[in-house]
């Protein structure tokens, strides 16, 4: 369940899909847990849309999604700070490089609390899970970002804010490529060799507000504020993301001539 409010912080980090006995999706919990003092995902909701508690929560993220592609949502039980989290496996055909690839998709409340624990809940899903790469992105902005990726020939509307245009995940060569940036954006060691970051003598402001992880990944916060769009500063310092960055959404001839197509944390 992505973020679908402005109230709302969703997070997103794509990973390689689930194989066998997975324990990944519990690792992730344990993680945002971990990284969230006080935070229980003990709970689901039901197809009414009401909240229901899961008493053997290992048993039921080991039997995944009903359409067996993923696992199923969990939340905790504070609907003042409501937390969720949850699984989608994509088809390799419309996955980067032809690899099917697992989705996770999180959701933090957009306020003071929820913003100052972003960057180590990001962290702890993306690693938990092994990803690739992810970002945390307030909704409003999230709206924006997504309208960049072209996934038909015949749409020509260009994107807003003369944000540039990018290809569609599945015409990525390689999922350790970023698909697009974020407010807080989470690249793996591979990622981050993809891309070429960091390079020192650039990257000195991304630094100053970057975090490196215990796998050799990054967690990079592109603006100190959540990502607002309508502040030209923000504005600006995404554009600028992106033009340090033409690897990022397949933009670059040379987009997949750092990555081995594998993921190196994964082995």
């Amino acid at each position: 369940m992505p973020a679908t409010q402005k109230n709302q912080l969703g997070m997103i980090v794509y990973a390689p899909a689930l194989v066998g006995n997975d324990g990944r999706p519990l690792a992730v919990v344990h993680a945002m847990e971990r990284a969230l003092p006080g935070l229980r995902l003990e709970w689901t909701i039901s197809s009414e849309g009401k909240r229901i508690p899961v008493p053997q929560r290992e048993a039921f993220l080991a039997r995944g999604r009903p359409n067996g592609r993923g696992f199923p949502l969990l939340r905790n039980g504070d609907d003042d700070f409501r937390v969720t989290v949850t699984g989608l496996e994509l088809p390799a055909g419309s996955s980067p490089g032809g690899q099917a690839q697992l989705d996770i998709h999180a959701v933090l409340p957009l306020t003071v609390n929820g913003i100052a624990a972003a960057a180590e809940v990001l962290e702890a899903i993306a690693e938990g899970a092994r990803a690739f790469w992810g970002h945390a992105t307030p909704f409003g902005a999230g709206v924006d970002i997504a309208r960049q990726t072209k996934n038909r020939p015949d749409d020509l509307e260009p994107p807003p804010r003369g944000l540039p245009v990018i290809k569609s995940p599945g015409a990525m060569r390689s999922p350790e490529i970023p698909h697009h940036l974020g407010w807080m954006n989470y690249w793996s060691a591979a990622a981050a060799r993809a891309i070429s970051f960091p390079d020192p003598a650039r990257d000195a402001e991304l630094l100053s507000r970057s975090r490196h992880t215990a796998t050799g990944g990054w967690v990079v916060r592109l603006t100190e504020a959540p990502l607002d769009l309508d502040n030209p500063a923000h504005l600006d310092a995404l554009k600028r993301a992106y033009e340090r960055f033409p690897e990022i959404g397949g933009r670059s001839t040379r987009s997949g001539s750092n990555s081995s197509g594998s993921h190196s944390q994964s082995e």
